[in-house]
């Protein structure tokens, strides 16, 4: 790909230390395509196929129970996240935000968590777009074993290259192409879903199922969960089935009114893929039942992979639209979430957090390529290495990611409360979104994470897979954060102006509110 790309003037050179436009271009995004946007990094089908049986493993039948309980952190978080976006709208998100509340350490290592949480999740999803794949053409073309390759360790991982590489690509081109992408994949793969609901639950009207629960309004009662383990547990993957939705805030400086088309529609995302949640969580409760055999969700054969085995008994020789629905939920997914960590990178480019080749911005497409690159040839590189380290990636990752989003979500939040301090009882207004909401939200979440990070140092907690007796998924939760302050401290000595507070000052806000 040949194109020009420019690097904009640092911060400084225009408002010392303030938030300044970094060369994308306003105006591509509405309402309506963030949206949709936040729902396709999401990715309901993927979130429900890869997380419903490792939830259930952790917390029975409570499926209903955990995912209100996981949304309302989340919803509690996104207030503080509009309120800051309102503030100062700007593609860094929590590294700008956190760094203007604590400073640019706390800042650095707040972008840091999320870059590793965009990072470990584009390397599950592209794994389960690769099992996907070959599932697909296995039923169109009735050829069992080539639903077998995804099995191959070197022809998964080489197909799961290709598919970071196309991403890689489409994102490159910029909001436009990305837009337009999206609301093909996104509408294919929310009206399957809702086939599948339905078709689940005609069967379990017909009595054609792998399982003789019934409904109960207990599956939505959180207190009959056994233990705060267990609940800890289910919470951290039911954050996990939530989180994507602070891509509609990356984009603000992209949308049209960035200051509230951005928030409004996070909050509209987390509330939609809550229906969708309770529906697809509900039927195939009852359609597949709780079990360790057969169609059951305990069933370790079927724990990553729900879908695949449900596919046809739901939905009968149709079974192929799932799969695909599943493929493309991935591949739209693998595609937009590309746009976050690009996007992160570019303001800590722009910032001088890191190098300024980051901050680079494409002429023609208006997108930051070389950003969108290098989150691409990370992803890829750390799917290959787990791939190879762990005997159930796809579980590892998931559960190491809801660490990593606890921990910069939660951080956000907090630092929503400390930024805005000045104004928390200047109103009724102020004192729930600024403080409570996201008081609230944030240290839910870091409660949270400090039980997972505790739990999961055994390595019962995910796999069994272990590095000196210490769980796979602790050393990529933790040991990735405990990375980045090496690499912080080793950008502080090259990239001294950030840390001096040269072009990101740690600063509040005006006690006058802006419209």
């Amino acid at each position: 790909m040949s194109q020009t790309t420019r690097t904009p003037a640092p911060a400084g050179n225009k408002q010392p230390g303030g938030i300044t436009a970094k060369g994308l271009q306003k105006g591509q995004l509405g309402l309506l395509a963030v949206v949709v946007i936040g729902i396709s990094t999401i990715a309901p089908a993927y979130v429900l196929t890869s997380s419903l049986g490792p939830t259930v493993q952790a917390i029975g039948v409570h499926l209903p129970a955990i995912f209100i309980v996981g949304f309302i952190p989340m919803f509690l978080v996104a207030l503080g996240y509009r309120e800051l976006n309102a503030d100062s709208p700007d593609s860094g998100t929590t590294f700008t935000w956190v760094t203007k509340a604590f400073g640019p350490y706390i800042g650095w290592i707040g972008g840091w968590g999320l870059l590793a949480a965009n990072i470990i999740v584009l390397s599950n999803l592209a794994g389960v777009a690769v099992d996907f794949f070959y599932l697909f053409l296995a039923q169109l073309t009735s050829q069992g074993w080539i639903a077998n390759l995804a099995g191959n360790i070197f022809i998964n991982v080489a197909t799961c290259l290709v598919f970071v590489g196309l991403a890689v690509l489409v994102s490159c081109r910029g909001m436009r192409t990305t837009k337009t992408v999206q609301y093909i994949l996104v509408g294919f793969q929310l009206a399957v879903l809702a086939w599948f609901v339905i078709g689940a639950f005609s069967g379990i009207s017909r009595g054609i199922t792998g399982s003789d629960l019934a409904f109960s309004w207990d599956w939505f009662n959180p207190l009959q969960i056994e233990s705060f383990s267990a609940f800890a547990l289910g919470l951290s993957l039911s954050i996990f089935a939530f989180w994507g939705w602070d891509v509609c805030l990356t984009v603000s400086e992209e949308t049209t009114n960035g200051r509230r088309t951005a928030g409004a529609g996070a909050t509209w995302t987390a509330v939609v893929i809550l229906g969708i949640y309770l529906l697809g969580a509900i039927a195939t409760v009852m359609f597949a039942g709780v079990g360790d055999t057969g169609l059951g969700l305990n069933n370790p054969d079927n724990a990553g992979n729900v879908f695949t085995v449900l596919a046809a008994p739901v939905m009968g020789p149709f079974a192929i639209l799932l799969s695909l629905a599943v493929l493309s939920s991935c591949a739209s997914s693998l595609q937009t979430t590309m746009v976050s960590p690009a996007r992160s990178l570019l303001a800590m480019g722009y910032y001088k957090a890191l190098p300024d080749k980051f901050a680079s911005v494409s002429n023609r497409f208006h997108s930051p390529v070389y950003a969108t690159i290098v989150a691409g040839a990370i992803s890829a590189g750390f799917y290959a290495v787990m791939r190879f380290l762990s005997d159930n990636v796809l579980n590892d990752t998931i559960m190491a990611l809801g660490l990593m989003i606890c921990f910069y979500y939660g951080l956000t939040a907090i630092a929503c409360v400390w930024y805005f301090r000045q104004t928390l009882f200047t109103s009724v207004r102020n004192f729930f979104f600024r403080l409570l909401c996201p008081l609230l939200g944030g240290i839910g979440l870091l409660v949270v994470f400090l039980q997972t990070a505790v739990d999961s140092w055994d390595p019962a907690f995910g796999s069994g897979s272990e590095i000196f007796g210490i769980g796979l998924v602790f050393i990529i939760g933790v040991g990735i954060i405990a990375l980045g302050v090496v690499v912080m401290l080793f950008m502080r000595r090259s990239r001294p102006e950030f840390f001096q507070g040269e072009t990101l000052q740690k600063d509040t806000p005006a006690l006058v509110v802006p419209e």
